[in-house]
């Protein structure tokens, strides 16, 4: 990546229960990644957690946006949606929780995996959750290909 300072920022709306766009922010920020020419190991990482996050919104709230910003730095993703909120975050967090429905699960999401793949991809990883949303904020040191 060039040394000479940045900010790169974009946001994309997601829309609730719109599976046949589910994926297209996530796409969009691996592209705006590469061509910055960030490492592909890190475009990777930030590419799970973006789908990880996008795909919670589309299957779990009422909608939201996937917001990037990129400088010299970090990679920066902040998910925030209007919804119903996460009543126990540990519980949520744990691998294979999930509260999806059968007929998300019949369209092979819903396998508890999300959270605990966006963790595990960021370096920093935060999330606040009460009735009305959940905002969950991802960030990514630039140079620090593995996580």
């Amino acid at each position: 990546m060039d040394d000479r300072f940045f900010v790169h920022r974009e946001e994309y709306p997601i829309t609730a229960g719109d599976f046949s766009a589910a994926g297209d922010a996530s796409a969009r920020i691996k592209y705006v990644l590469r061509k910055l020419g960030i490492d592909s190991a890190l475009v990777r990482r930030a590419a799970i957690a973006a789908y990880e996050s996008e795909i919670n919104m589309v299957i779990h709230s009422a909608g939201g946006t996937l917001t990037l910003t990129v400088d010299r730095d970090t990679i920066r993703l902040l998910a925030r949606d209007r919804g119903p909120g996460i009543p126990d975050i540990d519980l949520a967090m744990q691998e294979g929780y999930s509260t999806a429905t059968e007929a998300i699960r019949e369209l092979g999401f819903g396998a508890g995996m999300g959270l605990p793949n966006m963790r595990r991809c960021s370096d920093r990883f935060t999330i606040r959750s009460s009735p009305g949303g959940t905002v969950i904020d991802m960030e990514f040191t630039i140079g620090k290909e593995s996580g």
